[in-house]
């Protein structure tokens, strides 16, 4: 038998220092070591106690979590589990936490203070157990800055994409996204459409950090929204995402269908109307995740005769979704984090190499024109 998973739970309320033990310990593979009332404690209970895994809750007194998660990740980085409550400041702060190096968050349910952990108690147990994998990896370092300066967002004519990017990305996705993005100017002549397993809610404010420290233009999909060169568009939490191509413009719509591969966002739901309506215009990229969300969809874009890009495993901080495309020989190119931004900057952002890029496939479709078309946000 393998060594159990050892946790700390740090969390202000004396109820959840009970309930959650209770749940996580359900598991056999999963040993709660011991409970911290705030990020003092916590700090002191690490050093002795030596967890593999740490749950946080980010508002409590005296050190809240951020504090104590910048000071953990500065002397002795271990996997951070961010377990805390689902507000507009809660939301902002798990962002930033995660920019520290959280490996993941679990929005606490509404009802948790009456006791009510049941419906998440799956997720957290399994969120742990990515957590410990999770820090067997040596990752390259990849800056992403706590705090973003405001950047002045270039004025651009409203163009039709030369590209349609589809980026399917989950555990570990805040960071490596903001990382890939930054990396792309402003002049792009493609769009890209993103699904990130995010809970509701999240995702604008995601959206909102994502366009501030971008050049690229970034917004939290709404259905009607057009397609444009130099334009991400983010799926909205508990939402699926599809593109169409219609007379006005080629633009997202928005669905509340049923969950696939057990997500709503889904990638596939994604990729699979993005190779249908585009072809070879399409361009799939599947980036850091546990499970196989994509990976078929990623194929269907392949099968279209789109480029279908994965990031490298050695680069994420779960494998699991391009490991599954790459078994399965869906991934043209197997790129690291450090290079998407280059690569899809390269190939479908400059005048001359989205001509050179089009140029490889020409003999086997149209070649799309670049179009002014409406700009606004329907």
């Amino acid at each position: 038998m393998s060594e159990r998973i050892r946790v700390l739970v740090v969390d202000d309320s004396a109820l959840m220092r009970k309930l959650i033990p209770a749940i996580l310990e359900r598991d056999s593979s999963i040993e709660v070591v011991g409970t911290a009332m705030d990020g003092a404690f916590a700090l002191r209970k690490i050093e002795e106690l030596e967890p593999d895994v740490v749950t946080l809750d980010l508002e409590m007194p005296r050190m809240d979590g951020l504090e104590m998660l910048r000071l953990i990740m500065r002397s002795a980085p271990l996997p951070v589990i961010l377990f805390s409550t689902h507000s507009k400041e809660g939301g902002y702060a798990t962002l930033k936490a995660l920019a520290l190096g959280a490996v993941d968050f679990l929005a606490k349910p509404k009802d948790a203070a009456a006791g009510h952990l049941e419906e998440i108690a799956d997720r957290l147990i399994a969120k742990i157990k990515v957590a410990k994998h999770a820090a067997k990896r040596k990752l390259p370092p990849v800056t992403v800055k706590e705090e973003l300066p405001k950047l002045a967002k270039a004025s651009h004519p409203a163009l039709a994409p030369r590209r349609v990017i589809a980026v399917g990305i989950s555990t570990g996705g805040p960071n490596a996204l903001q990382y890939m993005l930054s990396q792309i100017p402003s002049d792009f002549l493609s769009t890209i459409v993103v699904v990130q397993h995010m809970p509701e809610g999240f995702t604008e404010m995601f959206a909102k950090r994502l366009d501030e420290c971008c050049p690229l233009e970034v917004h939290e999909a709404r259905s009607g929204d057009l397609l444009l060169a130099g334009r991400v568009l983010i799926c909205p939490g508990n939402r699926h995402m599809m593109v169409r191509r219609m007379p006005r413009g080629d633009l997202v719509v928005l669905s509340d269908g049923p969950p696939v591969n057990g997500h709503r966002p889904s990638a596939d739901v994604l990729f699979h109307s993005v190779a249908q309506e585009f072809s070879l215009m399409s361009v799939g990229v599947l980036m850091t995740g546990m499970g196989e969300d994509g990976a078929e969809g990623l194929g269907a874009i392949k099968a279209a005769g789109g480029m279908t890009i994965a990031q490298s495993e050695d680069s994420c901080v779960v494998s699991g979704m391009p490991r599954a495309a790459i078994l399965k020989g869906y991934a043209d190119k197997v790129i690291p984090l450090e290079g998407l931004g280059a690569f899809l900057a390269n190939h479908y952002g400059a005048e001359k190499n989205a001509e050179r890029d089009l140029g490889e496939k020409v003999e086997k479709g149209e070649k799309p024109e670049r179009t002014p078309v409406s700009s606004h946000r329907s």
